[in-house]
């Protein structure tokens, strides 16, 4: 095969001999050539081989009337860790056409030194494998601010070829609306009656990316329509080594950190500053960063997704069950001792348990002023009230609030007055909403909407009670 290209050459530069021939004959001019045979015009215009033979070969300067390999022949240099040498191979596509030439560590020196600095010159002089046309049509072609480019100058030797490089694509959509409503309500006024209000909303999905050099990167993603917070906003700064450098790589901003071993796994959703280092045949990896995402594991069972959790036993059935005063509260370990048998010796014979009205239904409604602290012995939340030496259950004559209020306010009792008479209590921390509560026409729950232990001194509501609902209750019992 490497006869062939050989051909191919000679036979490119014997037309060209013949051309030269031609039109000196045709200028009427003396030729001093001969026919030469094949033989002599190889040492006159001398065609390097397509494989490199020896170490002198690979080092010899190009011929300049000789051309270039065809663009399937690739040569690539491999590193070979057992022998500690390069090793030079020449491929057509995955083929060897030759045998691979091995270099020792200081002839693969030398002779990528005089690659890279055969290069160099032609990218200077603007030489063989330069394009100069893009040249200079990059050099008149107007600023975009979406795609940038600048040369870096002595800079290139630090940060590679290329320059600095922004492009920035992407897309910003903006909507903008003005809502006005209107309610005709009676009660209300009537600058109260429309609201005015501005509705913005913008998706923006944008990408940024800078390069400085081949061997820097800096990529910016933003997506406001992202399924996850931390998706929406990805940074990250790349510094890329060749193969040689201590240093390999270095991340900063978004990165992730993937591990062999099942113990130890990896995750994607990090922000740090992430390093790999290169020792000869060590390699370090180090991950400095805070994680911005969660990993859980869902377990199904039957098509059914089970989840589990835990809950504290006051947790679990919230705002249904309450005592009807301290006193059950105290006592009520005392009293389910000795299950099934209660000693409490207290029997509640009668029980109205009220709760604000939040329906339609007024057949049994009625106003009423609730209090925290009526017919308690211990335990008050308001040190205003004095109880009674002889008290030990619950009674209203336990403490003086029930008497305090039919003495000295007497308009209590009717309900468009209580804030008012009930105001003076302020100065002593009482205070409304804490102390008391006001319903106006609450209901009467029947005996189907809530359980009664008697003997234990608690109900349990068949439904939930709300944050905002007030629950009252008024009994009999007898000892």
């Amino acid at each position: 095969m490497s006869m062939a290209v050989d051909d191919s050459k000679y036979i490119y530069i014997r037309y060209f001999v013949l051309a030269v021939v031609f039109l000196a004959a045709a200028a009427g001019m003396p030729l001093p050539l001969q026919a030469a045979s094949p033989a002599d015009s190889l040492a006159i215009s001398p065609v390097s081989p397509t494989v490199p033979r020896t170490y002198d070969e690979l080092l010899g300067a190009p011929l300049p009337a000789d051309l270039g390999l065809p663009r399937n022949v690739v040569s690539s240099v491999e590193y070979d860790a057992e022998s500690g040498c390069y090793v030079l191979r020449t491929r057509v596509g995955d083929k060897d056409i030759a045998t691979p030439f091995i270099l020792t560590p200081s002839q693969y020196a030398r002779w990528r030194e005089r690659n890279e600095r055969r290069q160099r010159f032609r990218m200077l002089d603007g030489g063989p494998g330069v394009d100069n046309d893009s040249v200079r049509r990059r050099e008149r072609r107007q600023f975009d601010l979406l795609d940038m480019n600048f040369d870096l100058g002595p800079l290139d030797r630090i940060f590679g070829p290329g320059g600095v490089r922004l492009t920035t694509t992407g897309s910003v959509q903006i909507t903008t609306a003005v809502k006005s409503t209107k309610t005709d309500n009676p009660a209300l006024s009537l600058n109260s009656r429309r609201k005015t209000f501005f509705d913005f909303d913008q998706k923006i999905q944008a990408t940024v990316a800078a390069s400085v050099g081949d061997r820097m990167k800096f990529n910016l993603n933003y997506n406001t329509d992202a399924t996850f917070d931390f998706d929406s906003k990805n940074l990250k700064l790349q510094y890329e080594g060749t193969e040689d450098d201590i240093v390999r790589n270095i991340e900063a901003g978004n990165v992730s950190m993937t591990t062999g071993s099942s113990l130890i796994r990896g995750s994607t959703a990090l922000f740090g500053i992430k390093s790999t280092l290169q020792f000869g045949r060590l390699t370090a990896t180090a991950l400095v960063s805070q994680q911005n995402s969660e990993t859980r594991s869902i377990n199904t069972r039957g098509g059914v997704q089970t989840t589990a959790f835990s809950l504290n036993a006051d947790e679990y059935d919230a705002n249904r069950h309450y005592f009807l005063a301290q006193y059950f509260r105290d006592h009520y370990d005392e009293f389910a001792s000795r299950l099934p048998y209660v000693g409490g010796g207290i029997n509640i014979t009668r029980i109205e348990v009220w709760i604000t009205n939040k329906g339609n239904n007024y057949s049994q409604s009625r106003n009423l002023t609730a209090f925290m602290d009526l017919a308690e012995t211990t335990r008050l939340a308001s040190d205003h009230w004095t109880v009674s030496p002889s008290a030990t259950v619950p009674s209203n004559t336990a403490n003086n609030l029930l008497q305090t209020i039919k003495n000295d306010y007497p308009t209590a009792r009717f309900i468009s007055s209580v804030s008012q008479a009930l105001a003076p209590l302020g100065a002593f921390g009482i205070q409304g909403g804490t102390d008391y509560e006001k319903v106006e026409s609450a209901r009467l729950l029947s005996e189907s909407e809530y359980t009664l232990n008697p003997t234990l001194g608690y109900i349990s509501l068949k439904s939930q009670l709300a944050a905002d609902e007030v629950l009252a209750v008024a009994f009999e019992y007898t000892c």
